[in-house]
């Protein structure tokens, strides 16, 4: 039996629950929100495909359903509109977890958290710092859409499978996410020599004529513009978040820990203390249990960083 609260029933909420129940990952789905009519009406439409799916209870209610949850998943908080970026968001969406914490933590003081409204960062910041829980139990999703993305692109530019593609995205899940291309593979081939270690082609002007050159700047260009793309069409993202969300929720029900890039607060990794940002995190069924710390180049490291003083300066203004 596994029980997942979710907190925030909008588009990223909703889709969240409903992607849950079609993996079957949870037994017991619980839907908060700030307007109960609209948790209630997303739990009942969510509810009536559970005879397709693997048995599970999904059902609105308050703080106090909640009560011994697994994993709680947050995903409320004003939403980012069309040319906001996520650190404009900041300090409304602080007050917001601030005041939904103490609630929280009193049902499920033994829960993993999994912090996903933005800024991410900031947010994760937030509830480590006034939890009072484990760290290691708290959890942004962090960049992991954005390694998603880049490996879709990369996939796509040498019409291979997705999970052939090892590459990262580092940082603030925002504007001074990076991608450090040194650590970056295909099948355990250096990303930037990937194309010259193809033999299937007797004419080597006809492997760069398939497969031009990899632009690292058009690259981490459309990762980190992605999500404001979608937004400018659509109003608002939520299918790749919510297949982000699953993923994490999936590795901490696991025994076998998954490498992830997720949000966790930072000790000294990289030169780096006291902010939460993206590196590759080890998590299992007991949270985040040790981050990944392969080496960087020198400018990769520096912008690092950048990324989190970046964030750095933003919590300086707030209050938290």
């Amino acid at each position: 039996m596994r029980k997942i609260s979710i907190i925030g029933t909008g588009n990223v909420g909703s889709c969240v629950a409903y992607t849950l129940l079609m993996d079957g990952i949870a037994s017991e789905i619980v839907m908060v929100d700030v307007n109960p009519d609209r948790a209630r009406g997303e739990a009942l439409d969510i509810s009536q495909g559970t005879p397709f799916c693997q048995p599970c209870s999904i059902y609105a209610g308050d703080y106090s359903d909640t009560a011994n949850s697994d994993i709680v998943v947050v995903t409320s908080g004003m939403p980012r509109k069309a040319g906001q970026t996520r650190l404009d968001l900041a300090q409304a969406n602080v007050d917001i977890t601030k005041k939904l914490i103490p609630d929280l933590v009193k049902y499920s003081p033994m829960a993993l958290y999994v912090i996903v409204s933005n800024p991410v960062d900031i947010l994760t910041y937030t509830f480590c710092k006034c939890a009072g829980i484990p760290e290691n139990h708290i959890i942004g999703s962090g960049t992991l859409l954005d390694t998603a993305r880049l490996r879709t692109r990369v996939a796509e530019h040498y019409n291979i499978g997705q999970s052939s593609v090892h590459a990262y995205v580092l940082g603030e899940h925002g504007d001074s996410s990076f991608v450090p291309w040194s650590i970056a593979n295909i099948s355990g081939v250096p990303v930037d020599i990937y194309r010259d270690s193809l033999t299937r082609f007797n004419d080597l002007a006809d492997i760069t004529e398939r497969y031009p050159d990899l632009n690292h700047d058009d690259i981490e260009n459309y990762v980190r513009t992605s999500g404001s793309r979608v937004i400018a069409r659509k109003g608002s993202t939520f299918y790749a978040v919510s297949a982000s969300v699953k993923h994490i929720c999936r590795a901490l029900i696991s025994n076998v820990a998954s490498n992830l890039t997720v949000s966790t607060m930072m000790h000294g990794e990289y030169g780096i203390d006291d902010v939460c940002l993206s590196v590759i995190n080890m998590v299992n069924h007991n949270g985040a249990m040790a981050k990944v710390v392969p080496p960087l180049r020198d400018d990769e490291l520096q912008k690092l960083q950048n990324s989190a003083n970046t964030l750095k300066d933003v919590i300086k203004q707030l209050k938290i």
